[in-house]
C-alpha cells in the first residue's frame, strides 16, 4: 500500500459502527492496485453523533466520497448537497460522491443485492421474499426486488425506530411497483413461520449474526427452514452466520453477504472513478 501513496492520492473513505470487521477496505484497496488507480481507501468508525462532523471533514479534506453502512444509512442524507432518485425512494444513502466540493448521495445496495443472487443462479423475479429487516440495507433491498419485478415481499421488522420506515417502504411498494409487500411484527414468530414456509428466498437484511450479535439469531429452532428455501443473509463476517448453519444443517442453499458486498461495491466504485471493479479478479481474491 505505502508503495502506492503519492501526493496525489485521493482518499475514500467507509463511515460506520462498528466498522473494523469489514472487508470493503481490503476489496477496494485491491481493486485500485489492480488497475492503477491512485486511490486509497479507509475505514472510519463513525456513528450518528459523530456523522455530522465526518461529513464536515470530508468536504473539508476534499476526500472523492465515502461508502456509508450501519448505522448512517438513513441519517446522512442530512449533510448532503443531493440524493439520487434511487436513494430518495429507499430513504438512504450508502455512497457519498465529492463531485467538486458538491455531495451527492447514492444506494448501491439493493442492486448489489440481486446482482448477488443472478451471480448464483437464483431468480427471484415473480416470486415470493420474506425479508427482515427495516434499516438502509434492507429497504434498499426491498425496494430493488420489487422495482425487477418480485412478485410479493413480507418485511418483518421489530417495532423500534425503523418500524415506520418499514411502513413507508411498504406502501412505496405497494403504489409504484406491481409487487404487493405487508409489514409484520418480528415478534409475532408464528407468522414469520407461516411466511417463510409460503416464500421462495428468506433473506437475514440486519445486523443480526455479526458482532457484537455473533452467533446470535431470531430464528428459534430449524423447523423455519426447508431444503427447498433458500436462505441470504446480509451478513459476510463472518462468513457462515449462525442462521446459515442452521439452514445448511437442514439442506438449504445458503448465501452470505459477500456477493452483495463485491457487486454494490463494484457500482459505488464506478461512481467514484468511471470504471467498474475487476469483478473476475475481485472474486477470485474475495473467494466467492
Amino acid at each position: 500500500m505505502e508503495k502506492r501513496i503519492t501526493g496525489h492520492t485521493e482518499l475514500i473513505g467507509l463511515m460506520a459502527y462498528p466498522i473494523r470487521h469489514s472487508s470493503s477496505p481490503a476489496m477496494h484497496n485491491e481493486a485500485f492496485r489492480k488497475l492503477g488507480y491512485d486511490y486509497a481507501y479507509l475505514a472510519f468508525e463513525v456513528d450518528n453523533d459523530s456523522l455530522g462532523d465526518a461529513v464536515k471533514g470530508l468536504r473539508a479534506l476534499k476526500l472523492r466520497g465515502c461508502n456509508v453502512s450501519m448505522p448512517n444509512k438513513t441519517v446522512i442524507h442530512k449533510y448532503l448537497d443531493e440524493i439520487s432518485p434511487a436513494a430518495q425512494l429507499c430513504g438512504a444513502v450508502n455512497t457519498v460522491v465529492n463531485e467538486n466540493g458538491k455531495l451527492i448521495g447514492h444506494i448501491t445496495d439493493g442492486i448489489g443485492f440481486m446482482q448477488s443472487l443472478k451471480e448464483k443462479n437464483i431468480d427471484a423475479i415473480g416470486k415470493k421474499i420474506t425479508i427482515v429487516g427495516a434499516g438502509g440495507a434492507a429497504t434498499a433491498i426491498e425496494i430493488q426486488a420489487a422495482l425487477d419485478g418480485v412478485k410479493e415481499i413480507s418485511i418483518f421488522n421489530i417495532k423500534d425506530k425503523f418500524w415506520d420506515n418499514a411502513q413507508e417502504t411498504v406502501n412505496k411498494i405497494n403504489e409504484n411497483t406491481s409487487c404487493k409487500a405487508t409489514l409484520y411484527d418480528l415478534q409475532d414468530l408464528d407468522k414469520l413461520k407461516a411466511e417463510i414456509e409460503d416464500s421462495f428466498i428468506f433473506v437475514n437484511a440486519t445486523g443480526m449474526g455479526m458482532k457484537p450479535l455473533e452467533g446470535k439469531t431470531y430464528i428459534p429452532d430449524k423447523s423455519f427452514f426447508r431444503p427447498e428455501l433458500i436462505v441470504a443473509d446480509v451478513v459476510y463476517s463472518p462468513r457462515e452466520t449462525e442462521m446459515l448453519k442452521m439452514a445448511k444443517e437442514v439442506g438449504c442453499k445458503t448465501m452470505n453477504g459477500l456477493g452483495m458486498m463485491l457487486f454494490q461495491g463494484s457500482a459505488a466504485f464506478e461512481l467514484w472513478t468511471g470504471e467498474p471493479m475487476p469483478i473476475d479478479h475481485m472474486k477470485e481474491f474475495l473467494g466467492i
